[in-house]
């Protein structure tokens, strides 16, 4: 991971979703901590400059529409609103352009455009393929073994075994048009844009180069983080792509990975629908490390539940029994800053809250009434926990970003 020392603006890329089954908890716990990373940034002065792509036409959804007998777009267009739905019931901080591959079809060809004309593109019976060797700086995003980058290509979209190719990492950049599928004209033949130059073309046009922050899934550190910086290297003459980046962990359930192949999802819609507080949701996630794989169970919602609601009783004290709010906010700041420890950031909250319930909260039932007059002391820690932790504690309902 390289570095970041952004300017007054910082300018963040996150991988957004392939729109055939959102928004499930793992997605979440993705995009919540993009979310974090602009508050923090926000918090210490900067402006952020954010953009997160669709993957609205890919193999994956175009095989979901045609299994489940809908129109491809129609099924993309659901996906996307439910999950631009479930984000703003977590409170998670829209991009500034949020773009479809679909509407970016002419800035991708015109990137592989570029490719072509430096020598960096091949064609494989109609299909364009990225020579890798052509990129100086390929594999500096993953540092994995060639051997490793083999097994990760072939299970993760590539086809590192097609005959042909000068290379098996060589990444498609655009695929012929097939019968029975979408496609769109281009110089190089009708057809579709390959995945990792979505990213490279959306990221130049939207934020320049280089970009501060690319982030995503643990999962997308090779192949596409990998290929998508080598694209956009190529095609702007300069390295490096991102001078920094911030992959999540995955999220588990039922002892795997949760995964759309095999099923083992918790989705925040369902969630929403069986009556959970959205807040519950976020503290919930909050509690894990980024960087950390863990796994989803039956009792962390109930819990999460409890501490929000302990949360707001604390908040809502009159000011004698609040505890200083000042030392709170360098805390939490400080735990955000080292490594964006959301967990630790929340022990923080929790241990203000402990110590406001026990100096004063004689009275303070569960639902968090108090009785007491909101004053300075409490507000400041409301507005502590709502800007930096994405919370909020005035009530049982979201205000809104």
């Amino acid at each position: 991971m390289r570095a970041l020392r952004p300017g007054p603006t910082a300018s963040l890329y996150v991988c957004g979703i392939t729109p055939y089954d959102a928004t499930h908890l793992g997605h979440a716990f993705t995009y919540l901590t993009y979310d974090l990373v602009q508050r923090v940034l926000r918090d210490a002065g900067h402006e952020v400059r954010y953009v997160q792509n669709v993957t609205d036409v890919d193999d994956p959804l175009l095989e979901r529409a045609d299994r489940d007998g809908i129109d491809w777009r129609d099924l993309a267009r659901r996906e996307i609103d439910l999950f631009r739905a479930d984000m703003t019931a977590l409170r998670v901080l829209p991009p500034d352009h949020y773009v479809g591959v679909v509407e970016a079809v002419p800035l991708i060809v015109e990137m592989i455009g570029q490719l072509v004309e430096r020598g960096a593109a091949y064609s494989v019976e109609g299909d364009l393929y990225f020579s890798v060797s052509s990129a100086k700086e390929f594999g500096e995003v993953a540092r994995l073994s060639p051997a490793q980058m083999l097994a990760l290509s072939a299970e993760r979209g590539g086809d590192p075994g097609r005959p042909g190719k000068k290379d098996p990492l060589d990444p498609l950049l655009w695929r012929a048009e097939r019968p029975g599928e979408p496609s769109w004209p281009s110089p190089f033949g009708p057809g579709r844009p390959g995945w990792h130059v979505e990213c490279s073309a959306i990221a130049r046009h939207h934020l320049g180069a280089p970009i501060d922050i690319q982030g995503g899934g643990s999962d997308l550190v090779f192949p596409h983080h990998e290929c998508s910086a080598a694209h956009a290297e190529v095609a702007g003459g300069a390295a490096p792509f991102a001078r920094a980046y911030v992959h999540t962990a995955m999220v588990g359930l039922d002892g795997h990975k949760m995964s759309k192949s095999r099923g083992n999802l918790e989705f925040v819609s369902r969630l929403l629908a069986g009556g959970a507080d959205p807040a519950a949701i976020r503290l919930a996630l909050l509690h894990h490390h980024h960087t950390v794989e863990w796994e989803w169970t039956p009792a962390d919602l109930p819990a999460a539940d409890l501490m929000v609601r302990r949360w707001r009783a604390a908040a809502a004290l009159p000011a004698p029994a609040a505890p200083d709010a000042g030392r709170l906010l360098a805390v939490v700041r400080d735990r955000l800053a080292d490594g964006l420890d959301a967990p630790g950031a929340v022990t923080a909250v929790d241990e203000w809250v402990t110590a406001a319930l026990g100096a004063g909260g004689a009275g303070v039932g569960a639902s968090g009434a108090s009785g007491g007059t909101d004053v300075l002391e409490s507000v400041t820690v409301r507005d502590i926990v709502d800007a930096l932790l994405g919370i909020d504690l005035g009530s049982g309902l979201p205000r809104g970003t």
